[in-house]
């Protein structure tokens, strides 16, 4: 007489996985974080034909090549310049692997050292924009501050009296902080 087949309860599915997919992240994680660094680039991010782009005589003048601002910590991190509107990815060698300038939003995180505390694939911005690759690094009264790139590359105003907290860039430069930028990534605020 044959023996009726148990059934594994869908908790053990689920548990098992979800297992699986988070060996499968840490291990492409390691593995990424072996690759090839993106290389020094200076070039200044364009705004897409969106409804409402920021001109760019808005933007500040960028210099041939940026250096990374002294006082701004050694190690593998990010440093965003408040006053040149300016990212520099920088290695454990302490050289820049890429740098570019950014469309910062309403609200400025206070000069300092922060950590990246949580990365998503894609959102809607605050201000209605579809953005992707969003690495949240702190937040300042109430508004959750975070370097992301606009799907379609574009560089809108933020709404008027709208608090946004959005670092905005070209979305070459959101993907190569992304890949920079893993969960834990110190991140150096400075002027």
């Amino acid at each position: 007489m044959p023996v009726a087949a148990r059934r594994l309860p869908s908790w053990a599915w689920v548990t098992g996985l979800t297992a699986g997919a988070i060996v499968a992240v840490g291990a492409l994680t390691l593995q990424a974080d072996k690759g090839e660094r993106p290389a020094v680039t200076a070039a200044k991010p364009s705004a897409s034909a969106s409804a409402s782009p920021r001109p760019p005589a808005s933007r500040p003048s960028a210099p041939a090549k940026a250096a990374v601002p002294e006082g701004s910590g050694t190690g593998r991190r990010i440093v965003y310049s408040l006053q040149q509107r300016r990212v520099w990815l920088v290695d454990a060698d302490d050289a820049a692997r890429r740098t570019f300038l950014v469309w910062p939003g309403t609200v400025d995180p206070d000069p300092g050292n922060y950590t990246i505390s949580l990365r998503k694939d894609a959102t809607t911005g605050s201000d209605g924009v579809e953005i992707q690759h969003i690495v949240y690094f702190t937040v300042k009264s109430g508004v959750n501050i975070a370097f992301s790139n606009a799907v379609d590359g574009a560089s809108p105003n933020p709404a008027a009296g709208a608090q946004t907290g959005g670092i905005r860039m070209a979305t070459a430069d959101g993907s190569a902080l992304w890949a920079f930028g893993a969960t834990g990534t110190k991140v150096r605020v400075v002027n």
